[in-house]
């Protein structure tokens, strides 16, 4: 079996270690490990799920593991480098640290977490005592170099004291962890490596013991060199209302060739042995995109669990594969119907005229070409006959499919 620090290495889940040996911290006494988020949302995106794999991986590994729901910090905010955070009310963060919580318990698989907020212990923290015994340790010299902090002083806007005092808390958090829960490491993102050392610092001199930081690096798609979780502009998110489980499964489905073998490793619990068997299929024929609809299932099943992970793959595969209706179950019928553009239509209408309507020929003419040329299918059935009328019996819980190769795809709607 792989150490822990080999199986970290490989899958692409460390940037930054305070040790001088990745090992020191994995695969030596089990430790506590703890990954800190904060309710500036009330859902995980992908662009923070490596974080929590890697959460799950120091579980698996048989390490303790705590996730901290910053109740406590999200009422100040970890200081973006542009703009001021909005200052949220008690009510509100309580309500997205209960749904935060409740989706990284699906991803860490039932796996014994414990599971605390801050604002138990940074609610009722006086000020003075805070001032003497963990601000003295800190110099506004070494907090100004922080690269978010430097941006913000550089502004016109500048930083309030408010989220000047964010790296203390942060700070203060893992040095209670320590004494509370015989915490010694902290996990995160590689943005937070200043904040995660800070905690190591204090540590260091107020206890003069040993504490550890490990970061992620920010995950970036290699074929745009953009930021991961992000698709238009948009984060996608693995709260079903704000994504939904179809389109999450098409992100993850419409990961570049040049990021899925990378992707398959940092987001799945894959063995070595599965990633590369399918990677060996995707390089023997790429267009299928085995490594994709792999890669989709896995994730869309860790978040959205195995079910709604099989009718995504069947509404995804009736869409774009040759796939037929009849597999299809209400739901993923209505999923279907939502999924594509439609066009209602009544039966006994040429499919000529149907092709037309539905907007995949821009003419009859164009709609007997394409007929001709076998590019056009009803339900996954080549359709050639132009005149070949649409009928009641073609529809399947009110709906048919009509496409026109693999892309262009239109729910057809029976009109009654």
């Amino acid at each position: 079996m792989a150490k822990l620090s080999e199986t970290l290495r490989e899958r692409g889940l460390v940037y930054q270690h305070s040790s001088e040996k990745l090992e020191e911290i994995t695969d030596g006494p089990k430790r506590t490990v703890y990954l800190g988020v904060d309710p500036t949302a009330d859902s995980i995106h992908v662009g923070n799920l490596a974080a929590y794999i890697l959460l799950r991986r120091f579980a698996d590994a048989g390490h303790k593991v705590i996730l901290l729901v910053g109740g406590g910090t999200g009422m100040i905010g970890d200081p973006k480098p542009d703009v001021e955070r909005p200052l949220l009310s008690i009510e509100e963060i309580a309500a997205r640290s209960e749904k935060l919580k409740t989706q990284a318990e699906k991803i860490l698989g039932g796996i014994e977490v414990e599971l605390v907020n801050n604002y138990d212990w940074l609610g009722s923290l006086e000020l003075i005592s805070f001032l003497r015994d963990t601000g003295k340790y800190f110099t506004v010299n070494s907090l100004i170099k922080k690269e978010a902090i430097s941006a913000r002083m550089d502004s016109e806007e500048g930083i309030s004291f408010t989220e000047f005092s964010y790296p203390l808390l942060q700070a203060y958090d893992f040095w209670h962890l320590f004494k509370e829960y015989k915490c010694d490491v902290q996990i995160g993102g590689s943005d937070q490596w200043g904040n995660i050392v800070a905690g190591v610092e204090l540590i260091r001199r107020k206890e003069g013991k040993t504490a550890y930081a490990l970061t992620i690096p920010i995950i970036e798609d290699k074929a745009t060199g953009k930021k991961f979780g992000k698709s238009e502009g948009n984060a996608v998110w693995l709260d079903a209302e704000k994504t939904s489980p179809y389109a999450f499964y098409q992100f993850w489905l419409g990961v570049s060739d040049e990021s899925v073998a990378g992707h398959l490793k940092l987001f799945t619990l894959l063995s070595d042995m599965e990633i590369e068997a399918v990677m060996e299929m995707h390089r023997r024929d790429h267009k299928e995109h085995h490594a994709q609809q792999l890669l989709a299932r896995e994730v869309t099943t860790l978040v959205h669990g195995e079910e709604t992970a099989g009718v995504m793959e069947k509404v995804s595969s009736v869409l774009f594969n040759d796939a037929g209706l009849a597999d299809l179950d209400e739901n993923a019928l209505a999923i279907l119907r939502g999924a594509a553009p439609s066009h209602e239509t009544r039966s006994g209408t040429a499919l000529i005229d149907a092709l037309v309507g539905a907007k995949l020929a821009s003419s009859k003419r164009e709609a007997r070409q394409f007929l001709t040329s076998k590019a056009i299918s009803l339900n996954g059935e080549i359709m050639t006959d132009g005149t070949r009328e649409i009928v009641e019996k073609d529809f399947q819980g009110g709906i048919a499919l009509l496409k026109r190769g693999k892309k262009n795809v239109c729910v057809l709607v029976l009109k009654k």
